[in-house]
């Protein structure tokens, strides 16, 4: 139980420090949001760069963001019945469906978009838009990356949940 103990501790830190850098980006976003408007309706000189700067960041939150999420029980929940049931058994349901369908869905996206992001990286893509970004590849890899994060830390929290059915963790709410 030691090990599980000690990859929880590591993986756990590892999407804090994720969510850390995450929620850095969060503010480049309002930043570049507020820059845009600006540059649109007050100088009446919009950019499509910034614009797709928006959504590129968007996307980098949100890929790389889940895991963090996930660690801090923020993926939306339908709580009707789930809130009534013990710990152990809401320990049995998250465990269980963490290993039947979050991991799985997880490798699915990996090796359902590996040839479309390899494609990418292959022609060394860059926005269709003039004017648009360069390097639109590396936005596209952060799609596996994001997923891998999630697999790893969705162990991670199916290890807290097989500490808890096992009675193992007896400190954690």
């Amino acid at each position: 139980m030691d090990i599980l103990k000690y990859y929880i501790k590591i993986m756990d830190a590892f999407s804090e420090k994720t969510g850390l850098v995450v929620s850095w980006l969060s503010t480049a976003l309002v930043v570049s949001v507020f820059y845009d408007v600006i540059m649109r309706y007050v100088f009446k000189n919009g950019s499509i760069a910034v614009q797709e700067l928006q959504w590129h960041i968007f996307s980098v939150i949100f890929l790389l963001g889940a895991a963090y999420t996930l660690k801090r029980d923020g993926h939306v929940r339908v709580d009707i019945l789930y809130i009534k049931f013990s710990r152990k058994t809401k320990a049995w349901i998250d465990f269980l469906c963490t290993f039947i369908f979050l991991i799985p869905f997880c490798v699915v996206i990996i090796y359902s978009t590996q040839m479309f992001i390899m494609g990418s990286w292959a022609v060394r893509e860059i926005s269709p838009d003039p004017g648009g970004l360069p390097f639109r590849y590396v936005l596209k890899a952060m799609i596996p990356a994001g997923f891998v994060l999630l697999i790893l830390q969705g162990i991670s929290e199916g290890f807290k949940n097989l500490l808890i059915i096992t009675g193992h963790d007896k400190d954690r709410s």
